[in-house]
């Protein structure tokens, strides 16, 4: 990964593009990294290794889930 300070950033964005053709550039602020520039390329693959849990529950990875009976009953309360 390359580092440009914030102020080397808003000088040069075209620089910081093209760095971030083929890695992400952490762009630092008073020495402290607070932002990284990606390509859309990169970012897509990043966003889609993500499941949500809607995802994951709504996946058919043809795993068939088969509850089980628990064989409870039911009694009504004497009062």
């Amino acid at each position: 990964m390359s580092t440009v300070t914030a102020r080397d950033f808003n000088q040069d964005v075209s620089a910081a593009k093209r760095s971030a053709a083929t890695e992400p550039v952490i762009i630092t602020d008073r020495g402290k990294p607070s932002y990284v520039l990606l390509s859309i390329e990169q970012y897509r693959r990043l966003v889609a290794a993500q499941r949500s849990i809607v995802d994951w529950l709504s996946a058919d990875d043809g795993v068939e889930l088969v509850p089980e009976r628990l064989g409870l009953s039911l009694t009504p309360p004497e009062l």
